[in-house]
């Protein structure tokens, strides 16, 4: 075919941007992956907007900014009248479905506000970030003394395992993310000395697995043209994988943590509560280090087996000939660099994703296997996916820019000089410790080629990295007197920013164009003296009328 007709939008949790082979992991072979990028556009500046699951899923799914769209924090539902990825494709003329996780909050105050029932069609998918569901599946179903973290998490999973075999109130805890003991005792995988233990469960029956095969179940059903979103919890967190995954990587598949001494000793305060955390103490020691990320790599090659097991099938369906298909991560995950763990700062390891686009259309073939280092946003997805269906791409609404041009070797760049990421932590514990209120426990990250400047409200002085002389991002130049003059270009970059007209999104920049002398014509001429000092057809109105007498 000359034109592709679909979108295999593929999406990883917690996958860092440099834990594949075709990104230079020495020991951890993706080559699945790397297959596809090969075929396509490999993106090595890719930034989310903000380093936490559901504001960088809210920012991709709308091609908004955290600061425009507001659910800046997990939990925080999306504005019921934001428009999303799926609203767009649809007035292209183009399905957009779900398959898997989006940890979206729906708006339940705003729908009932509106009178939107959610078991009505527009209901349903305003619930659900947009997308029309074939399985919802947002993984993660912890229990604690208060009850499940989530209580509509990983249902149909647990429903699915129960009918196979695995016993349990929570299946997915008891076998999918935990070990067994000779003695038949569950080894939960929440406690990170069983990191290395195989989970107990069949392979193909492990997350993973399952959620490929509800891929492929959508893709033999669907109808032309359609955007499907597969989105896998894994390698997320709980990190346990079954064999034989679980002891595929050793101490000797280790990269050492990029971190220093000095770096934790003369850290920036806000820095410094982030690598104190529980979980960054965790990550400072070298035993947990060595199972933790021995399972994440094993999580990751299952998940490249899995790319194989997909490509191959749509290779075997001929789906491959028509479908665009783009795979990327949600944030990484700092596996103890930089003296912390999870995903919430700004270096390199939690910010940057990978980022690979096959578009098999005759278009992209100039490009095939190339990398392109441009600053790219996660917000670029979904403007490129409705230029890709062929829709107009509402500029005013949509804040990324299409990424068409470079697969197709017409532009080597968006027009953009500086990326852009948000952390709001007002919620988390970090602010509290720190004395911080609601509005100050807030960062922003400005970032070229170059240069990465974090902003910290609160009277706080900023962060600032050197990317070419420092690409570790150890050495903080913020309180350098020789970097001021670099300081204030960044905080120019960040002012330029905030000035965008980010929530005027009911009228299009042409329907303001219009406006401009739409009102000419309709009988508003003020700083009119004399009729005569216009253009007569435009009070053609008020001239040559006649009344009857009604003043004294």
């Amino acid at each position: 075919m000359s034109r592709a007709r679909n979108i295999l939008f593929i999406m990883f949790d917690q996958l860092r941007w440099d834990y594949l082979s075709c990104a230079g992991h020495p020991h951890l072979h993706t080559p699945h992956i790397d297959a596809l990028a090969a075929r396509g556009v490999r993106f090595s500046r890719a930034y989310i907007q903000s380093p936490i699951c559901g504001s960088s899923r809210m920012s991709t799914y709308t091609g908004r900014y955290v600061h425009s769209h507001g659910a800046s924090w997990n939990g925080i539902p999306l504005k019921v009248g934001e428009m999303t990825m799926g609203d767009h494709l649809r007035a292209a003329g183009m399905e957009c479905w779900l398959v898997g996780k989006t940890h979206m909050r729906a708006d339940a105050e705003g729908m009932a506000r509106l009178g939107l029932e959610p078991d009505s069609l527009i209901g349903a998918r305003v619930a659900e970030c947009g997308f029309d569901v074939f399985e919802r599946d947002d993984g993660m179903r912890p229990e604690g003394p208060d009850g499940f973290y989530d209580p509509n998490r990983a249902l149909a999973y647990n429903d699915w395992l129960r009918a196979k075999g695995y016993n349990s109130d929570n299946p997915w805890h008891d076998f999918a993310n935990s070990g067994l003991d000779d003695a038949g005792n569950v080894l939960s995988g929440w406690f990170m000395q069983n990191a290395g233990e195989p989970a107990n469960i069949r392979e193909e029956d492990s997350e993973t697995p399952y959620m490929t095969g509800r891929g492929i179940a959508f893709m033999e059903q669907a109808r032309a043209p359609w955007c499907c979103h597969l989105s896998y919890i894994k390698p997320h967190w709980p990190y346990i994988v079954p064999a034989p995954y679980h002891d595929m990587y050793g101490p000797e598949h280790i990269l050492p943590p990029v971190r220093t001494g000095p770096e934790y000793q003369g850290a920036h305060p806000v820095l410094r509560a982030f690598m104190d955390t529980r979980i960054g103490r965790a990550f400072a020691r070298d035993e947990l280090r060595e199972k933790v990320i021995g399972a994440y790599m094993g999580l990751i090659k299952q998940a490249d087996d899995q790319m194989g097991r997909l490509f191959a099938w749509m290779e075997e369906t001929g789906r491959i000939k028509d479908t665009m298909i783009v795979l990327t991560s949600d944030h990484g995950d700092f596996l103890g660099d930089h003296w912390m763990g999870e995903k919430t700062f700004f270096q390199d390891a939690s910010v940057k994703v990978p980022l690979i686009i096959h578009d098999p259309s005759e278009a992209a073939d100039k490009t095939r296997g190339t990398v392109c280092d441009a600053l790219v946003e996660t917000i670029d997805l979904a403007p490129t996916f409705v230029d890709f269906a062929g829709g107009s791409v509402a500029g005013h609404i949509l804040e990324g820019h299409s990424l068409l041009p470079i697969l197709h070797g017409t532009a080597s760049a968006p027009p953009r000089t500086f990326a852009i990421s948000e952390y709001d932590y007002s919620a988390s514990g970090i602010a509290e410790h720190l004395g911080l209120g609601v509005r100050d426990a807030v960062m922003f990250m400005v970032a070229t080629k170059k240069w990465k400047l974090i902003h910290c409200e609160g009277g706080f002085r900023p962060i600032l990295f050197d990317l070419e002389n420092d690409p570790d991002e150890v050495h903080d130049l913020g309180d350098s007197a020789a970097h001021a003059d670099v300081i204030g270009a960044l905080y120019q970059h960040l002012f330029d920013w905030a000035r965008r007209p980010s929530q005027r999104t009911t009228r299009s920049e042409a329907q303001l164009i219009k406006m401009r002398t739409q009102s000419r014509k309709r009988g508003v001429v003020l700083g009119v003296y004399d009729e005569n000092d216009v253009d007569l057809t435009l009070t053609v109105k008020y001239r040559g009328r006649k009344a009857d007498r009604h003043k004294p």
